[in-house]
């Protein structure tokens, strides 16, 4: 007995088989595949064709009305000038050391790099950045640095190694911090010497494909130098010579304002960490009555060439030209790097993702790149006025407000928006936070030059202008006067209004991890209590 499946096709199925066969394999058949796949190519292109269109339409309508206002997006618009390299403080062979490990002197990088380069730059007031606890002053919380405890460890440390020299027998805090760091002055007078040269442009490769990978190595050092700065100063005022600490506070300006011209965000965010770290020799100055009545003058003199607003505005275009567009401009041409900016993959990691990559359409990164700008245009770049002086803390949570809106959810429209568009409602409040910071240095200023003439400060600020100050800054925040009043003590407080846009009587906000929390709280200038 055979089985079922053992048997023989019957003639019927044959016959079955041999006619399905005819048909499929038939020219009615090939012709309706053909046409089939013509239907959907042609649908396929159509679509792109349709997406392509929208997405350079809308970004191009977009473009030519902000334009017409004055607007610009190319990036020559934002690069900064070049400068006579005989002038350039940059170029010179102790800033230059900073960067010529990883870039030429034309900013391209280096491969491999130059290990023997010797960052000259590269300065310490630590062993291994390991700085000694409760020993640094902090002006936002009104308290002094400490010498005696740096004393203490420059001491303890050379017990262990002689990377800070030290004397064989204790002197004052100020004398043992001072000679501690003299290993730094051969490199500190090459770096005054430079700083007289009236530009600084660093090369940078601005015309690179990719912005993102444009190198900022300078930035690390120069924050470095200020700390030493730093130290210096407020050492050298504890000892008497308020002239050396006027000169080291106006190198740590000139470091501020060496990368003014750099349309970065990264490179303005530093720029406001080092005035910060410059405010504390200054204020330290002032509460101790260090300061004459000339270098009073002088220091206000350097204070008031900074406008953070208008670096807000030269930093929040070069975010949007030549970050944002330039990027997407970049993946518009190889949109297999998508992932790579955002760190999510390495390159030529997952083939398949980069394959689906390369079919997006063009016009997606158009709308891509019109969702990160308008926010820049129309709400971020609006909330500083620099004619009036103001950064409008509810402009800026409406504009946070309507980013988060529209990254809530992912679309093809917004994938880039996701990754490109930071936080920039924080970055604004450190803005305005590092210009308050200059007009309150500047008002104290004043009145310490109004109680250096008549022993005491002034019942009002009206007393200062014009005499002691030009003209008297407001409040950033919402134009109004500055907040002060005189204490029991002899000494005052000083203050805005803060981000928070309420007047909380002079309250300093509450720290977290030593950070002093920028949204709550006024912004104050005071010292510690007699």
């Amino acid at each position: 007995m055979t089985t079922l499946s053992s048997e023989k096709p019957s003639i019927w199925q044959r016959s079955t088989t041999r006619r399905f066969l005819k048909r499929l394999f038939s020219w009615r058949a090939a012709r309706r595949l053909v046409i089939s796949f013509a239907v959907i190519a042609t649908l396929i292109g159509l679509f792109y064709a349709e997406e392509d269109w929208r997405g350079w339409h809308a970004w191009q309508k977009f473009k030519h009305e902000w334009e017409a206002k004055g607007e610009r997006f190319d990036r020559a618009s934002v690069v900064p000038s070049p400068v006579p390299d005989d002038q350039n403080f940059a170029l010179t062979p102790i800033v230059a050391s900073s960067y010529l490990h990883v870039l030429d002197k034309t900013g391209h990088a280096l491969r491999p790099r130059n290990t023997n380069v010797v960052n000259r730059l590269k300065m310490d007031v630590a062993h291994n950045n390991n700085w000694p606890t409760n020993s640094t002053g902090n002006w936002e919380k009104s308290t002094v640095t400490d010498l005696k405890v740096w004393q203490q460890y420059y001491r303890a440390l050379a017990a262990k190694t002689n990377e800070f020299p030290v004397a064989l027998e204790p002197q004052t805090p100020a004398a043992d911090v001072l000679l501690a760091l003299s290993k730094n002055d051969p490199a500190i007078e090459q770096l005054r010497q430079a700083s007289l040269l009236p530009y600084s442009r660093f090369p940078l490769e601005y015309d690179k494909d990719n912005p993102a990978a444009i190198l900022l190595p300078h930035l690390n050092a120069l924050r470095g130098c200020a700390r030493v700065l730093q130290l210096r100063a407020i050492a050298e005022l504890q000892n008497g010579q308020s002239d050396k600490a006027l000169d080291d506070v106006k190198l740590m300006l000139r470091l501020t304002d060496s990368v003014r011209a750099e349309p970065f965000l990264i490179s303005h965010l530093v720029r406001i960490a080092i005035l910060d770290i410059t405010m504390q020799p200054v204020w330290e100055g002032l509460a101790e009555h260090k300061w004459s009545d000339t270098q009073l003058v002088e220091l206000d003199r350097e204070l008031a060439k900074f406008d953070f607003l208008a670096d807000y505005r030269l930093s929040m275009r070069g975010e949007l030209v030549l970050l944002q567009g330039g990027i997407i401009d970049w993946l518009r041409r190889l949109p297999e790097e998508l992932f790579n900016i955002s760190g999510d993959m390495s390159s030529g990691a997952d083939p398949s993702l980069r394959i689906l990559c390369r079919l997006i359409p063009s016009g997606w990164f158009y709308q891509n790149q019109l969702r990160c700008a308008r926010p820049m245009v129309e709400a971020y770049l609006p909330v500083a006025d620099v004619n009036r002086g103001i950064i409008s803390p509810a402009a800026t949570r409406r504009a946070d407000a309507a980013i988060e809106a529209n990254t809530n959810h992912a679309t093809p429209y917004n994938i880039i928006e996701r990754m490109l568009l930071p936080a920039l409602g924080a970055v604004t409040k450190k803005f305005a936070y590092g210009q308050e910071s200059v007009d309150l240095a500047r008002v104290a200023i004043a009145l310490e030059r109004y109680r250096l003439a008549h022993g005491e400060y002034p019942e009002s600020l009206d007393a200062l202008a014009p005499q002691f100050i030009a003209k008297l800054p407001h409040d950033i925040i919402n134009g109004q006067p500055l907040h002060y009043r005189r204490t029991n003590d002899g000494q005052f407080v000083l203050y805005s209004v803060g981000w928070n846009e309420t007047d909380d009587g002079g309250e300093v906000p509450p720290t977290k991890g030593g950070w002093l929390n920028l949204t709550k709280g006024d912004w104050v200038w005071q010292y510690p209590q007699k």
